[in-house]
C-alpha cells in the first residue's frame, strides 16, 4: 500500500544566489524523494524562496531595485539551479505571496486567541531624526573586534565577529546617519513556553537524530523563553494584523511557506490541503534541514503548529555543513563556489554521486575533498559502472544482433542472483538516509560484473566460434547487471538512469524492475552511446580559478568608478540666482533655494536642497549669484523634489563657501 508523504527542504534565503554548501541539502532530499516516487509512494516534494526581512530591503537598495523586483529576479535564478542540478520540485513558491500570508495570520490569529501571544515593552535603538526603530543591520559603525569601518550591527563583514549593535563604536543610522538613541519599544512575544510538555513527549520521538534530541534537551535546561516575534518599520514582511507598523519577524513567516507552497500546489492540481495539515492527518511530513536552524524548526515550528490547531511534521533530518578540501567554504581560494560556476564545467551528476557517497543520516559535517572527488567519480560512475555497458554492448550489437539471452552459466546466475538479493538492504538504507552504504553495496556489486567479464575476456574469445555461446550470456549477464546497479542508482544519477533507459529499452521502477528475473530471452537493446565521461583535472581548475575572489578590504574612501571626458562634457553649469533661501524644517544641514536662471534659459527656475546651513542663513545668500549644475536629473528627497545642484567647497561646518562666477555674469550664462 502507498504512503501519501509531504517532503520539504529549508527554504533558500532570496537575497544571493545557491551555492554547493546548499546543495548538500537539496540533493540529499531529491535522492529520498525520487526513491519514495520509484517505491510507488504519493510524495511530494515542494520548496519556496525564504523572501522577507531587512537583508532583502538593503540588498534591493543596493541594486536600486524594489524588493518585489529583488525576489522575483532571485527566484528565477534558483529555480534555474536547481533545476540544472537535476532536483525536481513538485512546486516551488515565495514566502512574499498571498497563500503564505493568508496562513501566517490564520496562525498568528488561533494563536492569539487561545492566549499564546503576549507583549512587552524592551528597549530598542532608534533614529532621532527619522522617528523610527532600527532593525540591527540599519544600524551601521565600526566593528569592536577588527575595527572595520561601515559593518552591520549584527556581525562585521570583514572579520566575521558577531555582535549586538550596542557593541559598535560610533554607531549611526543608515536611514539617516544619526547617531541611535536607546528608546522603550512594543514587541509581540509568542509564548514558547506553554508548549514545554508537548515539546518534550515530540522530541523523544524514535525518528528523531540522537545528536539534535540531546541538543534540544540543553535548550529546556536552560529554559524556554518567549520567542519574539515581531518588528517596526522599516521591514519587508507581512504586517501583523491590528498592530499597524508591526511586521511578523522573518522566521515566523518563513516556515510557514512550507504550507503556503502546498497550498499553491494543490489549487494547481486539485489535491487536498487539508489531508497533509489537518490535525488527523494520516499523510507523513518530512524536513529536511541544517543543523544551525533545527531550533526553528524544532520547537517553535512545531509549538506554533499544535498552538494553531494543525498537525505536527512526522520528522525533522538535520544534515551538517560542508567544507571542502578540509576547510570553511573560502572566497580567496576559490572553494566558495557558486551553483551557477560549477554547472559552467561540471555535469551535475558528478556532485550528486560524491554527495550521495559521504552521506549518511547524522549531522556530521561533510568534506568535498576535491581529489577525493575526481577520483571517485571516475573510478565508480566511469570506471567500474558505465564501463560494463560499453564493454559489453558491442558485442551484443555486432555480434548476437543486439538480443540479450537469459541464459547464464553458474558463476554469472550466482552474481545475478546476489545483487537481487541485495535490493532489501539497499532499499533500507535509503529509506534510513544511509546512501553512503547504499553506494558501497552497489559498488561492490560492480566490482563482482567486472570480475566476472574480465575473467571470461569476451574481446578475446570472440574470436573463436566455440566460445560465441559463452560470449553472449557473460556480455548479456553484464548488461543485465548494469540494468539492476543503474537501477538502484536512479535516485541519484536520474539524468544517467533516463539515458540507460533509452539504451536498454526498459524502464526501472523499484517494485516492477528487481523481481529477481534477468531481461527476456531475445530482449533487443539499442546502440551504445557514451552515458557520461571522466573528470578532467582542467575543469576543476579552472572552476576553482573562476570561484575566486579578491577578499583584501578595501578603502573606507574609495574613488568612484572612472567617467569618461565625454561624460563630463554633458555636465551644465550655468550662472544663477539665488531669488529665495528658507529654512528646512526637520533638517539640521539644509536650505531650500530657489534659483533663477535667466533669460538665456527662458526664464527656467529650479527648486534645489542644498546643505549649506552651517556656513550661511538664508539671509545671506538671497539675491547672490552662485553656479549651477542645471542639467541634473530631479531627485526627491524627504523634504521635496530637488531640481539640480549648487556647486560649493570647503572642509564642512562653517567652512563651506558657495562657488561665485565673475563679476559682470549674468544669470543663464554657461560656465566652463
Amino acid at each position: 500500500m502507498s504512503k501519501s508523504i509531504l517532503v520539504t527542504s529549508a527554504l533558500p534565503y532570496a537575497n544571493g544566489p545557491i551555492h554547493i554548501g546548499h546543495l548538500v541539502e537539496y540533493i540529499q532530499t531529491d535522492i529520498w524523494v525520487r526513491f519514495q516516487k520509484m517505491c510507488g509512494n504519493d510524495c511530494i516534494y515542494i520548496c519556496a524562496d525564504d523572501a522577507h526581512g531587512t537583508p532583502i530591503m538593503l540588498r534591493a537598495q543596493q541594486e536600486g531595485i524594489s524588493p518585489e523586483e529583488l525576489i522575483a529576479k532571485v527566484n528565477k535564478e534558483h529555480q534555474q539551479d536547481f533545476s540544472d542540478f537535476l532536483i525536481e520540485f513538485d512546486n516551488y513558491h515565495s514566502t512574499h505571496s498571498e497563500e503564505n500570508k493568508k496562513h501566517a495570520t490564520t496562525i498568528y490569529s488561533r494563536l492569539k486567541e487561545n492566549g499564546h501571544i503576549t507583549t512587552k515593552t524592551v528597549t530598542d535603538l532608534f533614529d532621532p531624526k527619522e522617528n523610527v526603530f532600527l532593525p540591527d543591520r540599519f544600524v551601521k559603525g565600526e566593528c569592536p573586534k577588527c575595527h572595520a569601518k561601515d559593518q552591520y550591527g549584527d556581525n562585521c563583514e570583514v572579520c566575521g565577529a558577531t555582535y549586538t549593535p550596542a557593541d559598535l563604536i560610533n554607531p549611526y543610522s543608515s536611514v539617516s546617519g544619526a547617531t541611535p538613541i536607546q528608546k522603550e519599544n512594543l514587541h509581540y512575544f509568542f509564548k514558547l513556553n506553554d508548549f514545554k510538555e508537548m515539546l518534550q513527549q515530540w522530541i523523544n520521538q524514535e525518528n528523531l537524530q540522537p545528536e539534535i534530541t540531546n541538543k534540544l534537551k540543553e535548550w529546556f535546561e536552560s529554559g524556554l523563553n518567549d520567542w519574539d516575534i515581531s518588528r517596526d518599520a522599516p521591514y519587508f514582511g507581512f504586517e501583523i494584523p491590528d498592530a499597524p507598523g508591526k511586521y511578523f519577524y522573518v522566521w515566523l513567516d518563513a516556515p510557514v511557506g512550507y504550507m503556503a507552497s502546498l497550498q499553491q500546489y494543490c489549487d494547481r492540481t486539485g489535491k487536498s490541503f487539508e489531508s497533509y495539515w489537518n490535525k488527523d492527518s494520516e499523510a507523513e511530513v518530512y524536513h529536511f534541514i541544517g543543523k544551525d536552524i533545527a531550533y526553528f524548526h524544532m520547537l517553535f515550528w512545531p509549538a506554533m503548529l499544535h498552538g494553531a490547531n494543525y498537525r505536527i511534521p512526522t520528522a525533522v533530518f538535520c544534515h551538517g555543513f560542508l567544507t571542502v578540501d578540509g576547510a570553511k567554504m573560502s572566497k580567496s581560494r576559490g572553494t566558495f563556489i557558486k551553483a551557477r560556476t560549477y554547472l559552467d564545467h561540471l555535469q551535475p551528476e558528478y556532485i550528486r554521486y560524491y554527495f550521495a557517497a559521504k552521506l549518511g543520516p547524522g549531522v556530521n559535517d561533510l568534506d568535498l575533498n576535491l581529489d577525493d572527488f575526481q577520483q571517485r567519480v571516475n573510478s565508480d560512475v566511469v570506471g567500474k559502472l558505465v564501463n560494463i555497458a560499453s564493454r559489453c554492448s558491442g558485442f551484443i550489437t555486432k555480434k548476437y544482433d543486439s538480443k540479450l539471452t537469459a541464459s547464464f552459466n553458474d558463476e554469472c546466475t550466482h552474481a545475478f542472483d546476489l545483487a537481487v538479493e541485495k535490493n532489501n538492504q539497499i532499499k533500507t538504507y535509503y529509506e534510513a538516509r544511509k546512501y553512503s552504504e547504499a553506494m558501497r553495496v552497489i559498488m561492490a556489486l560492480a566490482d563482482i560484473a567486472n570480475q566476472i567479464i574480465d575473467a571470461h575476456k569476451p574481446w578475446e574469445r570472440i574470436k573463436e566460434d566455440q566460445f560465441k555461446t559463452e560470449v553472449h550470456q557473460v556480455c548479456s549477464f553484464g548488461l543485465n547487471m548494469f540494468s539492476l546497479l543503474i537501477g538502484y542508482l536512479k535516485p541519484v544519477l536520474p539524468d544517467l538512469a533516463s539515458k540507460s533507459e533509452s539504451f536498454l529499452n526498459i524502464e526501472f521502477t523499484w517494485n516492477s524492475l528487481y523481481d529477481g528475473k534477468p531481461m527476456p530471452e531475445d530482449h533487443i537493446i539499442n546502440k551504445f552511446k557514451p552515458l557520461i565521461t571522466r573528470i578532467e583535472q582542467e575543469s576543476i581548475d579552472k572552476m576553482i580559478e573562476d570561484s575566486k575572489m579578491d577578499t583584501t578590504p578595501k578603502a573606507s574612501d574609495p574613488i568612484n568608478d572612472e567617467i569618461t571626458f565625454d561624460d563630463f562634457a554633458k555636465l551644465d553649469f550655468r550662472v544663477a540666482k539665488i531669488i529665495k533661501a528658507e529654512h528646512v524644517e526637520g533638517a539640521d544641514k539644509l536650505l531650500q533655494l530657489t534659483l533663477d536662471l535667466g533669460e538665456p534659459t527662458g526664464g527656467v527656475q529650479k527648486n534645489v536642497f542644498a546643505g549649506i546651513k552651517s556656513a550661511y542663513s538664508p539671509e545671506e545668500v538671497e539675491g547672490r549669484l552662485t553656479v549651477v549644475v542645471a542639467n541634473l536629473a530631479p531627485r526627491k528627497m524627504r523634504f521635496g523634489m530637488s531640481e539640480g545642484m549648487v556647486l560649493a567647497a570647503g572642509p564642512g561646518d562653517k567652512d563651506i563657501f558657495l562657488l561665485q562666477p565673475d563679476s559682470g555674469a549674468k544669470p543663464g550664462m554657461r560656465v566652463k
